[in-house]
């Protein structure tokens, strides 16, 4: 089983869209895949059309202890979502106390085997939700937005996964960064690129995810791309992607 935390402190770097697709993508390949939203925002949760009124069985009720992994776990059909909750937002205080507070995902998620990916969607921050989803992974996956404001903050994200591989996760590598938005045409997309591929090398994937409408129409359906437009730059990108990452397993 791969698992692997999509982090870029960020905002609007696509980080979400990216896990929604991947793991629509992935399960087109016949793989199974186990998404979860550690984002109070929600975001993901949200794309897939699910409302967090009522919902009991979700992320923070995992952590807190108010229900079991598989009662949090709900069947997307071909993807299995944990969902976030809004309560989330008060983790880094509520859990501050707990001894091993960084690793009380992981130990919610311990025995999950029934599944070939674990995707985990982080907030757009470094705090207590994000350094969870770095202890419960083994892998990273860094969208980048092409603007040199993303790839500064990428500089500090850098610093954290290194302390995080140093203290509490020391199998945790970077193993896939994604361009994204790219436009041929832009300059700064093409001089992003080439800085982004002289910093990380190979772990820059090849495949690129273009500028594309449908991308940011989907979600407002709450679709994938590939259920949306199936026919698109969108889904064609990130289907060559997924024949990437698992190229790379």
């Amino acid at each position: 089983m791969r698992s692997i935390a999509m982090v870029n402190q960020k905002g609007g770097v696509g980080k979400t869209t990216c896990t929604m697709n991947i793991a629509a993508g992935l399960a087109r390949l016949g793989k199974r895949v186990l998404l979860i939203d550690t984002d109070p925002h929600a975001g993901l949760t949200k794309s897939f059309g699910i409302s967090q009124r009522g919902l009991d069985a979700n992320l923070y009720a995992l952590l807190s202890g108010k229900a079991n992994l598989d009662n949090c776990i709900m069947d997307l059909n071909a993807i299995k979502l944990i969902p976030a909750s809004p309560r989330l937002s008060s983790a880094d205080i509520e859990f501050i106390k707990n001894p091993g507070k960084e690793r009380m995902l992981e130990e919610k998620l311990r025995g999950i085997g029934e599944f070939d990916f674990v995707i985990l969607d982080c907030p757009p921050s470094l705090g207590f939700l994000t350094y969870n989803a770095l202890t419960a992974a083994k892998e990273v996956f860094v969208p980048i937005q092409t603007t040199f404001l993303s790839l500064a903050a990428v500089v500090e994200l850098m610093e954290i996964i290194n302390l995080v591989k140093q203290r509490l996760n020391y199998m945790l590598e970077v193993t896939g960064v994604i361009i994204n938005f790219y436009d041929q045409r832009e300059l700064i997309s093409r001089d992003v690129h080439e800085i982004v591929k002289e910093q990380f090398g190979d772990k820059v994937f090849k495949t690129m995810i273009r500028k594309n409408v449908s991308l940011a129409e989907a979600p407002g359906k709450y679709k994938t791309i590939f259920e949306y437009r199936l026919k698109s730059h969108g889904a064609e990108d990130f289907m060559k992607l997924c024949e990437e990452i698992l190229s790379r397993s």
